[in-house]
């Protein structure tokens, strides 16, 4: 088992793969609520209640597409951000810290050497 520690980590690296993971977040999110706010709006058009009620229900359609698309481009934006921030802080911090350390243990995979080679021989009766 050899222990290894973690000196630094590459500030885009991180920013890169800390915004995607939250711009994924951010799509359940932004699809829960949008939807949520489409069909409320939905609601509002149908019960009717004159022009008021359906421009309101259009304008809630219309918010419900925008946090769709709004909430996981905000989230990986900021994702991005705050991942650049953590790895410069880490780095700054594991200088003087020591960094992370951790255990890593090589997987060995199960392995049946072949059969030994057959061993031929020459034919016993010589061909008449």
């Amino acid at each position: 088992m050899a222990q290894m520690t973690i000196r630094r980590f590459g500030v885009i690296s991180v920013a890169k793969m800390y915004g995607l993971l939250l711009f994924v977040l951010g799509l359940f999110i932004g699809v829960i609520y949008g939807l949520f706010f489409i069909i409320f709006g939905a609601a509002m058009s149908a019960m009717g209640g004159g022009r008021e009620a359906t421009t309101g229900g259009v304008s809630s359609v219309v918010i419900g597409i925008g946090m769709m698309i709004g909430i996981p481009i905000f989230y990986g934006v900021l994702g991005f951000i705050m991942g650049a921030i953590g790895a410069l802080v880490y780095n700054a911090l594991a200088g003087t810290i020591g960094g992370v350390k951790f255990d890593l243990e090589g997987v060995q995979q199960e392995y049946a050497p072949p059969p030994p080679p057959h061993h031929w021989e020459p034919h016993q009766y010589p061909a008449q």
